[in-house]
């Protein structure tokens, strides 16, 4: 079956995302889609945002009963669903309940390999965008995660939270007062529209 499927890419800086109109009618029709292969694992950048957009989903993401809390990370753990999984904000008529600019990096980046747009010429751009937005990603949420731990600070000791992310936002606010020049490079959004041959179920690869 072949069909057009309209990609948009939305340049938000440190809250980039790739958004796709297949996304609602998911040619697995399993109902779960990627969900249902990655648990999501939220990095210093994340609660960065998340602590000025939206502090009561970060309170939240600590009282999920299926987390792993490491010293600057948190995944929440998909629950065993059928011969795959479920993850946690994945609802099975609407997709991901949580915005996309809410989501971690992967969820955020993500497309599935059928779609296959590194490929094309045209979108070489945003291909390297988006790699070099994750390698940036990448430096800061380790640079952080360093000075937090070189000032004994840890999530995985809930008393001392309230110090970690105070100190986090210092630092983020520090390195990102000056972000990278590629990012202002690119536009706010553009639209592509690709042409492709669509598999249903288990031949939709992930």
């Amino acid at each position: 079956m072949e069909k057009e499927i309209t990609l948009i890419f939305h340049n938000r800086e440190l809250r980039s995302y790739i958004e796709v109109d297949l996304c609602t009618t998911c040619p697995r029709l399993d109902g779960k889609g990627c969900c249902g292969y990655y648990s999501p694992v939220f990095y210093p950048t994340d609660f960065a945002y998340l602590m000025q957009k939206n502090p009561d989903l970060l309170e939240y993401l600590f009282k999920i009963p299926r987390i792993t809390v490491l010293d600057s990370s948190l995944t929440v753990n998909s629950m065993i669903d059928g011969d795959s999984y479920r993850c946690h904000f994945h609802n099975p008529e609407k997709g991901c309940i949580l915005d996309q600019d809410l989501r971690e990096t992967i969820c955020r980046h993500f497309v599935c390999p059928g779609i296959a747009w590194e490929e094309e010429p045209e979108l070489k751009t945003w291909r390297d965008f988006f790699q070099r937005l994750f390698d940036y990603e990448i430096y800061l949420n380790q640079l952080i995660a360093e000075e937090l731990k070189a000032k004994s600070l840890s999530l995985r000791e809930p008393q001392k939270r309230p110090a970690f992310f105070q100190e986090l936002f210092h630092i983020f606010k520090r390195e990102t007062a000056r972000l990278p020049d590629f990012i202002e490079d690119y536009p706010r959004k553009e639209k592509f529209v690709l042409q492709r041959t669509i598999k249903f179920g288990k031949e939709w690869k992930l």
